[in-house]
């Protein structure tokens, strides 16, 4: 397919805001597209040559793209940077330059879907020596051949802001209208994904096989999938009333882990299905040993453990080894670990997820060998007590844990789902995660950081995120500067001293109250914000809703 035909989808969709438009553009697109060629069509749809949960980066700043333009349009950088800060957009840069540019090729070839899908493929495999070079050969060899809108959009894909709001939910419902009829397409895709999060092959999967195919999915070992959530409840009483005895767990300040077995083929996923199978050596060791089935996947939280005091550390001290790269053995002797396991989802041939909970844990016993401190099971206690429940919370509190899982015996695992079937009980309910989507540079001594944050929420009905607050306290200085470092990267738009950032960064806020704001495009002003912590083990997809900020508003008022 010859990616100008993709260019003017990306056009078309960028000009129309109904999601139904947007839909029906989609479709039509797939319905046209070849069978071989429908999983690089959809990834790229979503500004992606990766699925989700790849590892792989493409690795291109902006300062990197400016070069790569100015290669291929003979623009000198400065000129190319100037029309940069004009547009506040790269992808528009690089089109007024190819419009603009003297000398046009005449025997430009025509580029396709397969060159652009595998040059920018090739730039996340490139390391090493002489990497930078070769990186900016692969880019500019596209926008040589590329047309000016085909250049827009391959620069904004590169640089992951491709701005045509094609969402998760908009792409699920082309996908149906696409491929699939009755009641059951939605759900059969919204399980599918759950267990293969890869809409190139689902939409293949609907294609060739339709709603059967999609309920056929099975776990893939060595994949990762989307864990089942919790609701966040008021109260123990609250829980209790409606679904009486629980299974309730010590609620852990760690890291969800998904441990994957074959052989002796170990993997771990987090709940944002990154693979941190490098980092965590020594879990990698301790499931291989411990986990008694050829083939299975369970489910649990690893902690940081103190070395001197065996206290469990901060999930931020924790995250550091999820983020580490290099010197992993370093890291496993100054933050060693201890997982707690509470669910098991499969074993050998079998899925569990149709047995109620206390089922899955009875399985579980069965087939984890225990090492006390190291690998076992969550603390829990059976109970429909609330004064009972209530001192297990409190003995949880006592050992620095965030506090506890609810759960009810009969559930079954909703991959995916927030759920009535788990309940988490924390101490400071009205905390809230949130995506920062914006910040301002500072003054004096500050000059050189970001340190103040514009706040988002989601709109569940746009996919957007809007503007809560801003916070500006919470921070130490040394992660004001590794906050800046952070966020420059996402820098989309910048005027003056304020920027604007693509929601990737998640941190939880704490605030005195929320006000009505007519000025902030929630409706809603969170009062005096300050961090309490980063939040990197969650993506912007799972920031908190308009919605549950509403909630939080108006129970004040009830408070009141």
């Amino acid at each position: 397919m010859d990616y100008s035909i993709l260019a003017d989808i990306y056009e078309k969709l960028e000009a129309v805001s109904s999601k139904l438009k947007k839909t029906e553009i989609l479709a039509e697109l797939f319905k046209s597209t070849p069978t071989s060629e429908l999983p690089k069509i959809v990834l790229l749809i979503q500004g992606r040559v990766f699925p989700s949960y790849s590892e792989y980066e493409l690795g291109v700043a902006e300062q990197m793209m400016m070069r790569a333009i100015a290669l291929a349009t003979g623009f000198k950088t400065e000129k190319v940077e100037e029309k940069f800060k004009k547009t506040g957009d790269l992808g528009l840069a690089v089109e007024e330059c190819i419009k603009s540019k003297r000398q046009s090729s005449f025997a430009k070839k025509k580029v396709t879907v397969d060159d652009v899908f595998g040059n920018l493929q090739k730039l996340a495999t490139i390391t090493g020596s002489g990497s930078q070079e070769k990186k900016l050969k692969l880019i500019t060899e596209l926008l040589v051949s590329a047309k000016p809108k085909e250049a827009r959009y391959i620069v904004r894909t590169i640089l992951q802001d491709l701005r045509v709001g094609a969402g998760e939910g908009i792409l699920r419902d082309a996908i149906a209208s696409a491929f699939l009829t009755g009641d059951k397409a939605a759900d059969a895709i919204e399980y599918a994904l759950n267990l293969l999060p890869d809409f190139g092959e689902i939409a293949r999967i609907a294609k060739e096989e339709g709603v059967d195919g999609l309920e056929n999915v099975r776990v893939r070992i060595g994949k990762p999938l989307h864990v089942m959530l919790s609701e966040k409840a008021e109260s123990i009483k609250e829980v209790l009333d409606k679904h009486g005895e629980v299974i309730a767990e010590w609620k852990y300040d760690g890291m969800r882990v998904i441990i994957e077995k074959r052989g002796k083929d170990i993997w771990l996923f987090t709940r944002r299905l990154e693979n941190v199978t490098k980092q965590f050596p020594d879990i990698v060791e301790l499931a291989r040993e411990h986990l008694k089935p050829y083939q299975c996947i369970v489910d649990g939280e690893a902690v940081g453990i103190d070395k001197k005091t065996g206290n469990p550390l901060p999930f931020q001290m924790l995250s550091q080894r999820v983020q580490r790269k290099y010197d992993i053995e370093k890291m496993v002797k100054e933050i060693p670990i201890q997982v707690n396991l509470f669910d098991v989802i499969c074993v050998e041939s079998e899925m569990l997820i149709s047995k109620s909970l206390a089922e899955r844990k009875k399985t579980l016993e069965k087939i984890v060998a225990q090492v006390p401190g190291k690998f076992q099971f969550a603390k829990q206690i059976v109970s429909s007590d609330e004064n009972q429940l209530k001192e297990f919370y409190e003995e949880a509190l006592k050992a620095r844990q965030e506090g506890l899982m609810l759960k009810v015996p009969q559930s079954h695992y909703v991959f995916g789902r927030h759920t009535d079937g788990w309940y988490k009980i924390k101490p400071t309910m009205e905390n809230l995660d949130l995506a920062i989507i914006g910040a301002t540079w500072g003054e004096g001594a500050r000059a050189s950081w970001l340190t103040s944050y514009v706040l988002g929420a989601r709109d569940t009905k746009t996919g957007n995120f809007v503007e809560v607050g801003m916070m500006s306290t919470g921070l130490t200085e040394k992660e004001y500067e590794q906050m800046t470092k952070t966020l420059q990267p996402l820098i989309v738009e910048e005027k003056g001293r304020t920027v604007r950032v693509r929601p990737k960064v998640v941190v939880e806020v704490k605030y005195q109250e929320i006000q009505k704001s007519p000025t902030y495009g929630s409706g809603f002003a969170l009062r005096f914000p300050a961090l309490s912590r980063l939040r990197p083990d969650k993506g912007p997809d799972e920031v908190d809703t308009i919605e549950r900020v509403k909630k939080l508003y108006e129970s004040q008022g009830r408070a009141g």
